[in-house]
């Protein structure tokens, strides 16, 4: 679709007043004016503290409490890696799905931890009159907040540093896996049907947060509505959106463009390709990538969308006016120009040495077995330092041990994956490089990328548990095994590349913030900062958007499903749209105008998926899972014509646990008042 006049969307920073429903808004700086004149709502203090102290933070999402005892609400695919860890090859919960029929059947989930955010300071001023760099004062005030609380205290950095705030989280450690869906039905349609619309995916998962072996009594938890929403109706999306580059520069989002993106979508395509061929080897070897081939091909879709979007020369040209008329009124200020004028070209400066180099970065992916002997290396290398010269995370016994422990946790065990993953690299380095490129040349040794797989995969090493945990902890001087030896070979190399990443980073975030500031001094608060995987609140409304030569329907219904199962059949394209048996059986016993799923024009990216859609009251309508294909180029602009939040609708979940799932214990807990 033609998205002329996009800027229009313009990385929205650059507007002097905001477009309809557009921004991820931190609590602290909601545009009620603009909610109150347009919806005739804005959220009081009371509803704002109530919807931030039930929403939890999961590892790469978001979820909600919904009951009083616990139970945690979040989309499939956020507890997909979760739920495949409590799994195994007599038990593919991810397949054929779980309910736990009382409490004593719910299943711990080693390592998965939740955060609830319990309280927000704007430390801005006191990093500016701290003592030491920006980054160094605000790390030093989460660590004395953290001893002062008791709670886990984070850095935030917002506008690009021109905020300073300590968030500090309450962390749930005892989870438990209580329901999910089978896969079949919660990715109905798999990577065809994915950022597509109309959708019939039912996308959710239910976990308990326990505390001293019972389950939790969160001090807020959301109530369900008795109906999702109707056409028009306020939608009010809590989450966790994980990253947005709306305030970055034109040269930045022009190297993405040109260089980086398209290197990464190579390195994607090349690894997803292999993860397929692994994949149809065996069932187990299925179960085992699924959340990993889940997540590749959708990073290779939002990068291949947002590099069309990133193409459109109305959506370009009309961030760069924005950024000249910024330009031109930091140029009026003789304060502000001696600041931040020179600024924008050195960012462009350092893009430039990473596009660069863009391809010798992508030629060093290569799964989890080499990064691991070359974590080593470097732990080698620091602890080799005097304390003062190590780099940032080496510096102190906690942060040693805590590199330690990384280590012995990221270890891989599926050697055959491993092999894989290593020819995806290796195939993509002499591919990106060519055979006489150095780096090529160390990788290889003058060997096939078979051939330097055989070598490698016979490693000691990588075959025995107790030998890699041994070297995580007293590391692998003078090993001669294969893996430690190709890793020392490549080690020029990736210093090369970490010191540039290094410099280059340094360079646009001390300049970034100089734009930022400038950019306060011009604008204000006006506008909301770039996402950064804290809590957000994005107000928007049931809505359609131009599609296909019509209209797309706002809502699809249960009927919609059985029509697109029934349509394609179970066996077309590798059974994208076979439905579960169970969904098969509950056919009669399901309401066929039952809404499924919606959408709404909330403005949402990677990170909110998981997140509580609410009504006004602060009730559940929905649970935000997508945004449709319009919406992948989100990170750098949103386009209220079409981008759309994809969402499941809470009669959808109801319906699925009560009549398919014979989850009537669940229903009762999550509706009662």
């Amino acid at each position: 679709m033609n998205r002329n006049a996009l800027g229009i969307a313009l990385t929205l920073a650059a507007l002097a007043g905001l477009r309809a429903d557009e921004g991820m808004w931190t609590f602290d700086n909601l545009p009620k004016a603009q909610m109150k004149a347009k919806y005739g709502f804005a959220p009081d203090q009371a509803w704002l503290d109530h919807v931030r102290l039930a929403t939890v933070r999961f590892p790469g999402g978001t979820g909600s409490f919904i009951s009083r005892d616990g139970l945690v609400l979040t989309n499939h695919h956020v507890g997909h890696g979760w739920i495949e860890r409590v799994s195994d090859a007599a038990h593919d919960y991810v397949k054929n799905g779980f309910v736990a029929q009382d409490r004593k059947a719910e299943i711990k989930v080693p390592g998965l931890e939740l955060a609830t955010l319990m309280a927000m300071e704007d430390v801005t001023a006191a990093v500016a009159k701290a003592p030491g760099g920006p980054r160094e004062a605000l790390a030093r005030l989460a660590k004395e907040a953290e001893a002062r609380t008791g709670l886990r205290c984070e850095p935030v950095s917002l506008y690009q540093g021109g905020e300073s705030w300590i968030y500090s989280y309450k962390v749930h450690k005892d989870v438990r896996l209580v329901m999910a869906p089978e896969y079949g039905i919660a990715a109905f349609g798999k990577d065809w049907d994915n950022f597509s619309f109309p959708r019939h995916d039912l996308d959710f998962s239910l976990f308990r947060v326990y505390e001293d072996g019972k389950p939790y009594v969160p001090p807020h938890h959301l109530t369900f509505a008795s109906a999702g929403p109707r056409y028009g109706d306020l939608t009010l999306v809590v989450g966790h959106p994980g990253r947005t580059s709306r305030l970055e520069t034109l040269a930045q989002m022009e190297a993405y463009r040109d260089a980086l993106n398209p290197a990464r979508i190579r390195a994607l395509d090349r690894t997803r390709k292999a993860l397929h061929a692994f994949a149809a080897r065996s069932p187990e070897n299925a179960r085992i990538v699924s959340g990993t081939l889940m997540g590749l091909e959708n990073s290779y879709k939002v990068f291949v969308n947002e590099t069309v979007g990133l193409r459109d020369k109305d959506a370009m040209a009309a961030v760069a006016r924005a950024e000249k008329e910024l330009r031109e009124a930091v140029a009026k200020d003789p304060a502000l120009q001696a600041s931040a004028g020179p600024s924008w070209d050195l960012v462009a400066k350092a893009m430039a040495r990473r596009a660069a180099v863009a391809r010798e970065d992508v030629a060093s992916t290569f799964g989890s077995a080499l990064p691991y002997a070359a974590n080593l290396l470097r732990l080698e290398e620091e602890l080799a330092l005097p304390a003062a010269q190590r780099g940032a995370g080496y510096r102190t016994e906690k942060e040693i041990a805590d590199r330690k422990d990384a280590l012995r946790r990221r270890m891989f065990e599926n050697l055959e994956l491993e092999r894989e993953f290593f020819l995806a690299g290796a195939r993509g380095a002499l591919e990106e490089l060519g055979p006489d490129h150095p780096q090529v040349k160390a990788l290889l040794d003058g060997r096939t990328p078979e051939a330097a797989a055989q070598a490698l995969f016979a490693s000691a090493l990588l075959k025995d548990p107790a030998a890699r945990a041994k070297a995580a902890e007293s590391g692998v001087k003078g090993s001669a095994d294969p893996l430690v030896v190709l890793a020392r070979r490549l080690q020029p190399f990736n210093l090369a590349l970490r010191q540039m990443r290094e410099e280059t980073s340094a360079v646009i975030a001390e300049q970034g913030a100089r734009i930022a500031r400038a950019r306060f001094q011009v604008r204000g608060r006006s506008v909301y900062p770039d996402a950064t995987f804290t809590l957000r609140l994005s107000y928007g409304a049931v809505e359609t958007y131009p599609a296909n030569g019509t209209l797309a329907q706002p809502f699809t219904t249960f009927g919609g499903l059985y029509d697109r199962a029934d349509a394609w059949g179970p066996e077309a394209e590798n059974r994208s749209w076979e439905l579960p048996e169970r969904w098969i059986k509950a056919r009669p016993r399901l309401d066929m105008s039952t809404r499924f799923d919606f959408i709404s024009t909330n403005d949402i990216i990677g990170g909110n998926s998981g997140s509580p859609v609410v009504d006004r009251k602060g009730e559940v309508v929905g649970l935000a899972f997508d945004g449709n294909i319009e919406s992948n180029a989100g990170r750098y602009f949103f386009d209220p014509r079409v981008n759309r939040c994809i969402s499941v609708d809470v009669s959808a979940i109801l319906a699925a646990l009560g009549k398919v799932y014979d989850a009537g214990h669940l229903v009762t807990e999550i509706t009662s008042k």
